[in-house]
């Protein structure tokens, strides 16, 4: 006989196969969106942004075909062949495509990706950007190698302060910058920073930087570049627009609304600590009992420590119950059952603490570009 959990574990695994049998057979492939998409929550039409259902933050593992896409131009032509040059200063430049990368030590690791803009609407007052909902996030495990391990194969001179990194994607005109970001040689020499060929047990897609694609946990998604083509070792922090303009975080609290001065401004880097509500769904209805309120948190800093949760608006708090392995910039599924016994509207509020105590805050620090919003989150919905 087959328990409640098992049918549903059953009947959810069916359905991601068909799904992901959709999505191999066009993003794999280099070829045009697939019916798979439709689970998408999308934001224009290009280049790609598409956001993963609140439906799915309840599980450890997002899967690959509803995991979010975020893209400045758009994915380059699928190359199986493209290969990452390993430049600057080192003693031995190297370029290195999948097939050589097999020879160095293999490494897994499960991760949270998040958009830095990742609830971008509902930062007021409201700022310009992409206005995502809650969806530019997803977890996965990652396979490839570290980047540590390719820098030291090429000898990389240790009195440097930065890796350039770039992908294969082109600006649409000259006049657009293109994409560069860098990293601290500190933060590229973290054994938890990877070259990834694979993304939750499959080659990577080209929708997610297939061939290769950095992985940096704990840091915003804009460090975690796609379809990598470069890895420059240098003194100093690359020049251009994503590295001097965008990204940018201030260094104090500013009043909402107001202008900040580039000098008051910093690089983001890691990720607050956040939880999120995947079900019940905001505006649902569910008959009169048993309640499960089941979401996802996690935290740039350190592994989550505990999950709240209120139902009279944040004057009373209940631990969740956590489930999975934590760390460092990976989520783990919390859950927080109750019976309601009378009808009525049903309202609620999630929060966060990491091992580090940093606590999820009631109200997200407004910033210019609607950057890490991590706010209390709460879900309503009708008990009848």
């Amino acid at each position: 006989m087959i328990s409640r959990l098992d049918r549903r574990a059953f009947l959810q695994s069916a359905s991601l196969a068909f799904i992901a049998s959709l999505a191999r057979r066009s993003w794999a492939d280099g070829g045009a969106p697939s019916a798979a998409e439709d689970a998408f929550v999308r934001f224009g039409s290009a280049p790609q942004q598409l956001a993963t259902p609140l439906s799915f933050m309840e599980r450890p593992i997002t899967p690959t075909p509803v995991f979010f896409v975020r893209s400045h131009f758009g994915p380059p032509a699928l190359d199986a062949a493209r290969k990452v040059a390993i430049t600057g200063m080192v003693k031995t430049p190297l370029t290195l495509s999948v097939a050589d990368l097999k020879g160095l030590p293999e490494v897994t690791i499960t991760a949270v990706l998040q958009c830095a803009g990742n609830s971008r609407s509902f930062i007021e007052p409201r700022v310009p950007g992409v206005q995502w909902s809650h969806g530019a996030m997803g977890q996965a495990t990652f396979t490839g190698v570290r980047l540590k391990d390719l820098l030291e194969k090429a000898g990389v001179d240790t009195k440097a302060g930065f890796v350039r990194v770039s992908g294969g994607d082109l600006a649409p005109k000259p006049t657009v910058p293109a994409f560069i970001r860098s990293i601290p040689l500190s933060r590229a020499m973290d054994p938890t920073t990877l070259v990834a060929t694979r993304m939750n047990g499959e080659p990577l897609t080209l929708a997610h930087g297939a061939p290769l694609r950095l992985i940096v946990p704990g840091w915003a998604g804009d460090h975690w570049i796609k379809w990598l083509t470069t890895v420059n070792v240098q003194k100093d922090e690359a020049d251009g627009f994503y590295m001097h303009t965008a990204y940018k975080f201030p260094t104090e609290v500013v009043a909402p609304g107001q202008p900040v001065p580039p000098e008051k401004m910093k690089s983001l880097t890691t990720f607050p600590v956040k939880s999120i509500i995947g079900r019940p769904a905001d505006g649902g209805r569910a008959p009169i009992g048993a309640q499960e309120v089941v979401g996802v948190a996690f935290s740039g800093d350190a592994a989550i420590a505990k999950v709240e949760v209120s139902l009279d608006d944040g004057k009373t708090w209940k631990p969740a119950a956590l489930e999975g392995e934590g760390g460092v910039g990976r989520w783990q599924v919390f859950r927080y059952r109750f019976e309601q016994k009378t009808a009525g509207r049903v309202t609620a509020l999630a929060r966060a603490t990491d091992r580090k105590n940093n606590a999820q805050p009631e109200k997200a620090v407004w910033n210019p570009s609607g950057y890490h919003w991590n706010a209390w989150h709460r879900v309503s919905w009708e008990v009848a």
